[in-house]
């Protein structure tokens, strides 16, 4: 620091952008829960009084709590009975919200057959209900359970015959968090030993929430097996809950954290270089030490060998390819989670899902995440744990 600097110690007051971001969260809350209340209480529905005004203090109410139930649960102290609300809320009105717009679709449909109000609104309340019920059961059931396996073929021209058919098992975005997962953990785990892998990945967003308080959920991950490696790096939900105390909890497990540095598995002569780097929004986290560095990671490999490279996300490919890596794997988008939300992943994303390539070498790997963040529902992205089989030709 230089002698003109100057520290400062309290950071500075700006109303400006306090009233921008509560104006934003006003006009987006006013959206999630303004258009399903309009298409199921208001429109031409007529609801007797009674149940109009039941309707109506329903999704006050829940407008009203969700910002304070989201920011007691997701804040610095991770109060777990407020998030679990909190994400369940938002993943309903998210349902509604789609569906109640599609459903005035169906309004103007019914408006061209001449059907007039109440009953043709009370027809979209029905379809619109209906519809977001049964997703909603769907999507938790899809949530809960144990992903299925994903099989995966992947040619690496580079790779060398002694690691042909290599079993490379990918698990990312666990998000172990205010819902208790600790069985679901373990059968994960038993799914995991029973692939026979050569490598386990872990590819980061382990936990919503610090070490001590998901301990006992990511405690399995410590009974995983593997041939040659069990490997992870960080996610962008670490620089929420203490990354380096999940880095060297990681460690204590028995993983290699890959905090931009790289091992090399060798099988029948054959090596293959396997490096992580921080997730891209390490720098910005303040932790000290962690920023996303593929130089570093690589630094003092042999060039002629293929690389396998750890990313928590699809959107750091460009570092790869610039790299010269012959495959990346990440997580991170969870496939959209609940439809269309996967139409606004894709803003920020190269990749959504699945085996894709990237510059002459380069290849890809995104999955859709093993667990879930937030609200207990996939809709239209499935959860999956992926088994990708490397093959030299």
């Amino acid at each position: 620091m230089s002698v003109g600097e100057s520290v400062e110690t309290e950071p500075r007051r700006r109303p400006g952008r306090a009233v921008r971001f509560g104006l934003i969260v006003t006009a987006v809350l006013l959206l999630l829960f303004g258009v399903p209340w309009w298409t199921l209480a208001w429109a031409g529905n007529r609801w007797p009084g009674a149940l109009f005004a039941a309707l109506t203090t329903v999704f006050v109410v829940a407008a009203a709590a969700f910002p304070l139930l989201m920011f007691s649960g997701h804040g610095a102290r991770h109060r777990d009975g407020p998030a679990r609300i909190a994400d369940t809320l938002l993943g309903v009105v998210w349902v509604l919200f789609v569906w109640s717009i599609l459903g005035n679709v169906l309004r103007a449909v019914l408006a061209v057959a001449g059907v007039a109000d109440p009953g043709r609104s009370r027809i979209v309340t029905a379809v619109v209900a209906l519809i977001a019920l049964v997703l909603l059961l769907w999507g938790y059931a899809e949530a809960m359970r144990v992903p299925r396996v994903r099989r995966i073929d992947v040619v690496l021209p580079r790779l060398g015959a002694g690691l042909d058919e290599l079993r490379l098992v990918l698990l990312t975005d666990t998000h172990y968090g205010p819902i208790d997962r600790a069985r679901w953990s373990r059968r994960v785990t038993e799914v995991v030993n029973s692939l026979n892998p050569d490598i386990v990945a872990h590819t980061g967003d382990i936990a919503d929430g610090e070490v001590a308080q998901r301990r006992e959920q990511a405690a399995p991950l410590g009974d995983i097996r593997a041939r040659l490696a069990r490997v992870y790096v960080t996610g962008n939900h670490e620089y929420f809950s203490g990354a380096q105390r999940w880095v060297e909890h990681m460690a204590s497990l028995g993983w290699e954290a890959l905090h931009n540095r790289h091992v090399v598995v060798t099988r029948d002569g054959s090596s293959l270089v396997v490096a992580g780097v921080d997730d891209r929004t390490a720098a910005g986290s303040g932790v000290p030490g962690h920023h996303m560095d593929h130089e570093a990671a690589l630094r003092g490999t042999d060039p002629d060998l293929p690389v396998l490279l750890l990313a928590h996300q699809p959107h750091q490919i460009d570092g790869a390819v610039a790299h010269g890596v012959d495959l990346q794997i990440s997580g991170h988008t969870h496939g959209g989670q609940i439809w269309p939300f996967h139409y606004l992943v894709r803003l920020d994303q190269p990749v959504l899902q699945g085996l894709s390539h990237h510059g002459d070498r380069t290849q890809l790997y995104t999955s859709r995440g093993t667990g879930f963040w937030g609200p207990p529902f996939r809709v239209f992205a499935p959860s999956e744990i992926t088994l990708l089989t490397l093959h030299s030709h």
